[in-house]
């Protein structure tokens, strides 16, 4: 019997003791080494050679992946441990490091219990460290860490014992402050879950070099950290490798240290689903029942050219088995399991069935996107998964040759299907396709996949920025008039604080919550309370609050006075960007008694030109998408570095020496840092590395406004003339 086909079928026997199951993700900034640690996983589990194990990538199947050298794409991979005595069943997911593709990494943590966060020894807690650890704790998902490239110290850095020591403990510091500030808030964790070298939920090691060392791994072989810089200073890695290998102290620390699906459910089934606490499929879910109804939560669609579309995700109850008929959140209808499997890294293997508690991978779900949830039985679907952030930046995408343009359509649709995190517009008019994503290298790899993976030759526009509109004051009452005059809207609008905007864009509010709850959400973000109770509508990041009191027919009205002010909302009055941070409230409102004059067509134009209006009176600004730009550089290359920030609008705010670099930190507008690759390389003689990270949006200053606003219009085909209230710039 093959090796793999063994290893399949001792995951199928183990995957009914949901408390020998650890299901868990890699995530780190880009370039910590993830990839290259789970390569070691694999080979310790005996699924690739150990000789290429750290070169092999195994997990990076895509050809993009492998020509860049960075991870795209979160995989997913089952193997088994056996850690005193009992053997346990890893189902584990490798998840990207850079920023653009982080919508995979928030995913990723909805099907997991645990996250093995790695931090580069030299570099420390990054930017991207903080955000997958706040991606993990926010889905109550608890980590442990892995700090990698240990033999860079001992070898490049030639540190001694107590510098090195001092190092990695300031990394522990850094992470455990992280995971302080983050878990303080969160009621469902009583236990303290920041990492210690002495509890055992910290490792040290080298991916590359294949050996790694815990505090229970010392105690075990005998080893300690004078051992392994004597060996690692011999250039002895492979006695290292031998003697400690990291496979199994990560997976030691993995079976030790991480919850099982009958620990974690139970605590994570509040946070992530708003359904009936006292409901049979909420037990159900809670107890893991392998017997109750099935509840499958999709995080990833992907496409095998053979099978189709393959939806992956966390069975939380019942088991999944071919030619099951299933509902899917938000469709009509059910969808029959053509197949299910479990994954072993790039390729699929089926299996006759996926019990609560693993990850499983199924055919057939037509109907279902990355965040539905599937189920046997109809019931309230999870929470949406909330990505960080939001695209900033889009392009235009055409194909070609117009007989590929239905073929482009599908694909497109298909697009966002996978990636939620990429919004599609498709003019089915014109032929033009805009497509908005998390920056450059984001489009550029879908882009490039629609040429390759589907053989459609397409031409993309140059990068559009993605700007917003928000007020900068509050307005002064204004009315909304209906085209027969025979209806009136008073409205006022004033912009929301940093806090309430934040709380919203994270999901944190929403009109889905119970009303209590939203309430008290908005309340501590600063919200006063007699407007929270009046609370009619959230739309992206505005509050829309009803402050009218017993006014005939509005009742049967407001449906369509929302309409109206979400058409306003979408497209503001400057340039129809989306407008966002607003309380709008209805003061008062004038209708005609007959339901004929009060209907879409007079109330909608009505409330869209008030909130215009409103917006107006209250300054509204352009805001522009801005960047947190680090650049690692040489000294001599340090003013080259900051220049490069500075002359594209941007701010220096830090600059400061970590080993032997100068690092330079700042932020830029995203418009700016178009083309910044290839800039700061030739600037930098290609010594600098960097990164960036979307910081938001923020108001643009009032010398730019103008003129970037014509540019818009013009763009989209609309009026060169602003509306002429608009006269404060």
């Amino acid at each position: 019997m093959g090796r793999r086909k063994k290893i399949v079928q001792e995951c199928e026997t183990l995957m009914d003791k949901p408390e020998n199951i650890r299901n868990i993700a890699i995530a780190a900034h880009v370039d910590h080494g993830k990839t290259t640690l789970t390569d070691n996983l694999l080979a310790g589990a005996g699924m690739i050679s150990d000789e290429t194990a750290g070169e092999q990538l195994a997990m990076d199947t895509e050809e993009d992946e492998q020509e860049r050298g960075i991870t795209i794409d979160a995989a997913n991979v089952s193997m088994t441990h056996e850690y005193e005595g009992t053997n346990h069943l890893i189902n584990l997911i490798d998840t990207p490091g850079h920023v653009d593709f982080g919508g995979d990494v928030t995913r990723a943590m909805r099907a997991v219990d645990g996250a093995l966060v790695v931090v580069d020894a030299v570099e420390g807690a990054m930017p991207q460290t903080e955000t997958v650890l706040r991606q993990a704790l926010r889905e109550g998902v608890k980590p442990t860490l892995f700090i990698n490239k240990v033999d860079r110290l001992i070898s490049e850095l030639q540190e001694g014992p107590e510098e090195m020591q001092e190092r990695l403990l300031g990394v522990i510091r850094e992470v455990n402050d992280l995971i302080r500030a983050m878990t303080e808030e969160m009621d469902d964790i009583d236990e303290d879950w920041t990492v210690g070298v002495e509890e055992g939920t910290v490792g040290f090691g080298s991916a590359l070099y294949k050996w790694g060392v815990s505090m229970p791994s010392m105690q075990r072989t005998g080893m300690d950290f004078g051992d392994i810089m004597d060996l690692e200073r011999a250039d002895n890695r492979q006695e290292l490798h031998e003697r400690t290998p990291l496979s199994n102290v990560v997976l030691d620390m993995v079976c030790e240290h991480f919850p099982n699906p009958v620990d974690a459910q139970p605590r994570r089934i509040p946070r992530i689903w708003r359904g009936d606490a006292d409901s049979e499929v909420a037990e159900s879910m809670q107890l893991v029942d392998e017997d109750g109804e099935v509840v499958l939560m999709v995080t990833d669609i992907g496409i095998d050219p053979h099978a189709g579309e393959i939806a992956a995700g966390r069975v939380f109850s019942g088991t999944i088995e071919k030619g099951q008929e299933l509902y899917v959140s938000g469709t009509a209808g059910t969808n029959r399991v053509q197949s299910v499997g479990i994954y072993m890294g790039g390729e699929r293997e089926e299996v006759d069935r996926v019990p609560a508690g693993n990850i499983a991978a199924v055919t057939g779900l037509r109907d279902a996107i990355a965040g539905s949830t599937v189920s046997s039985v109809e019931m309230t679907p999870f929470e949406s998964i909330e990505h960080i952030s939001e695209p900033v930046i889009t392009k235009s995408i055409e194909a070609k040759s117009m007989d590929d343009l239905p073929k482009l359509i599908e694909t497109l649709r298909q697009v966002s299907k996978e990636d939620p995190t990429i919004s599609i517009e498709i003019n089915e008019d014109t032929g033009e396709h805009l497509i908005s994503g998390q920056g450059e290298l984001h489009l550029e790899v879908q882009t490039q996949r629609i040429e390759r993976n589907q053989g459609i030759p397409v031409t993309t526009g140059e990068p559009i920025v993605v700007f917003r509109e928000a007020p900068q004051e509050a307005s002064r009452e204004v009315e909304g008039i209906s085209p027969n005059r025979h209806n009136r809207f008073y409205i006022t609008i004033q912009p929301l604080t940093e806090e309430l905007i934040e709380t919203l864009k994270r999901g944190e509010a929403t009109m889905d919550m119970p009303e209590l709850e939203r309430r008290e959400a908005l309340q501590d973000a600063g919200l006063d309370k007699d407007t929270s109770q009046d609370v009619e509508h959230i739309h992206g990041s505005n509050i829309i609050v009803d402050d009218t009191k017993g006014i005939q027919h509005l009742n049967e009205t407001m449906e369509l006075v929302l309409e109206g002010m979400e058409e306003a909302l979408n497209d503001g009055p400057l340039a129809a960007e989306p407008v966002e941070g607003c309380l709008i409230q209805l003061h008062d409102a004038r209708l005609h008694e007959d339901a004929i004059h009060r209907g879409p067509a007079q109330v909608i134009p009505a409330t869209r030109q008030a909130i215009h209006n409103a917006l107006i009176d209250a300054e509204v600004r352009l805001l522009e998408p801005i960047q947190e730009v680090r650049i690692d550089v040489p000294n001599e290359y340090m003013g080259s570095a900051s220049g490069e920030i500075q002359g594209r609008r941007g701010r220096v705010d830090d600059m400061y020496q970590e080993g032997d670099l100068m690092v330079v930190e700042g932020i830029a507008p995203v418009e700016e840092m178009i083309g910044f690759s290839s800039d700061i390389r030739s600037a930098t003689e290609g010594r600098a590395s960097w990164n960036t990270e979307n910081a938001g949006f923020q108001v643009m200053a009032d010398n730019l406004q103008r003129e970037t606003i014509m540019q818009i219009r013009e763009r989209k085909g609309m009026k060169q003339e602003l509306p002429q209230t608009v006269d404060y710039f």
